[in-house]
């Protein structure tokens, strides 16, 4: 699955913004990312044609298989990541900026691995 960086961006932010309002229009993911509307419509297009995304009639932006996939992979990946830094003393706002800068390059090894030691330390200070 080989996806550019930019790519993998637009789409968790599709996902991201379907999660907090429902229904998604270019202009949505404009503002969210502070992009121009031109440059977030020629990225939605190269989405639909590579059949990651569908857009209606209306302009509303939805997720297909291939670009669910790659948007849950990627946003769980910033969400853990985001915790983990926190967890670590770093600010929250440092922290979600960190995330999304390693979130498309880390290894699944090593995200694998990180996972596993937040999963370890959640389960340590909770008790159990």
């Amino acid at each position: 699955m080989n996806i550019y960086e930019s790519a993998e961006n637009y789409l968790e932010t599709i996902l991201s913004l379907h999660e907090t309002q429902g229904l998604v229009r270019s202009i949505d993911i404009a503002n969210h990312l502070h992009f121009s509307k031109p440059s977030v419509s020629v990225a939605m297009k190269k989405l639909r044609e590579s059949g990651y995304i569908e857009v209606d009639k209306e302009g509303y932006i939805s997720l297909l298989p291939a670009g669910e996939e790659i948007a849950r992979r990627i946003y769980e990946r910033h969400k853990l990541l985001t915790q983990f830094f926190i967890h670590l003393g770093v600010s929250p706002d440092v922290a979600a900026a960190d995330a999304c800068k390693i979130e498309h390059d880390l290894s699944e090894e090593t995200f694998q691995k990180i996972k596993e030691h937040a999963l370890c330390g959640a389960l340590s200070t909770s008790g159990t």
